[in-house]
Formats: C-alpha cells, structure tokens, sequence
C-alpha cells in the first residue's frame, strides 16, 4: 500500500500519542473528523497499523532485530526523508546530526526477514543518497 503525506502525517501524530482523540487528529491535520476516521479504518484494514500500544522505557524489553541506520540526504532533502521515515513503524527514533551523515535511525523488527525487507523498502525512498545500517548486538548498561 502507498501511503501519502497526509497518512504519514496521522501515523506520527499517532507515533506520539496513539491514544489521541479522532476530533484532535483531524483539527492538527486540518481535515474532517470523517476523512480522518476513514484513513484510520483504512489503515487499519491495509494492516499499516496493526494495533495501539504503549511506549516502554529504553531497552526496558527488548525484541527482535534492531539497529542504526545512518543516513546522507541528496542536497536539501533531509526533512522530506525524515517526513518519510516517522511514518514507518519499524523507525522506532530519528536523529539529525552533521557531519557524514544527516539523519541515524533505530530500526525494529521481529526477525531478520522482516529486517531484510524494511532495508529494501528504506533504501527506494526518495531523496536518500547513501546510508550504512548496523544491527545492534547487544547493549551495555552503563553505571
């Protein structure tokens, strides 16, 4: 499924706060509370959005597969890239930052199946010129 800028959009509303109001959603995306409620069901129903959940303390359960990728944006596209990347579930945080690269994003997934194809998907989008991904192999808690 394609999404467009508007879903993207709703899904990094809902990114921050899943529980918010349909009548919320609608006033900051500046639609109708219908138009917004039909995308949700949509989205819902494509299996975009597979469910509402909490947003856990760092590293409080880890899962699966995770890793950081950095990013170099072509010329000046940096926020177009970062517009698409808070849309994907998988991008569990983005960072900009100078130098080599523009943009570090943690990935997740369940397995490295599921991580294979969420690298080929992020390597087609648009306005990205290069990126390097490491898989994380363990974590170190510090103190």
């Amino acid at each position: 499924m394609d999404l467009d800028d508007t879903d993207h959009r709703l899904i990094a509303l809902l990114r921050d706060d899943a529980r918010m109001p349909v009548a919320t959603l609608a006033r900051r995306l500046q639609l109708a509370r219908g138009t917004v409620q039909n995308r949700l069901a949509r989205l819902e129903r494509e299996g975009v959005i597979v469910g509402y959940t909490v947003r856990l303390k760092p590293l409080a359960v880890r899962t699966g597969v995770r890793a950081l990728m950095t990013i170099a944006a072509e010329g000046n596209q940096a926020t177009q890239v970062l517009h698409a990347l808070r849309g994907n579930p998988h991008v569990t945080s983005l960072h900009m930052t100078n130098g080599r690269w523009d943009i570090v994003a943690e990935l997740q997934t369940d397995s490295l199946s599921e991580f294979e194809q969420l690298l080929s998907s992020l390597r087609r989008l648009s306005g990205i010129a290069s990126s390097e991904t490491s898989i994380l192999l363990s974590t170190q808690k510090l103190g």
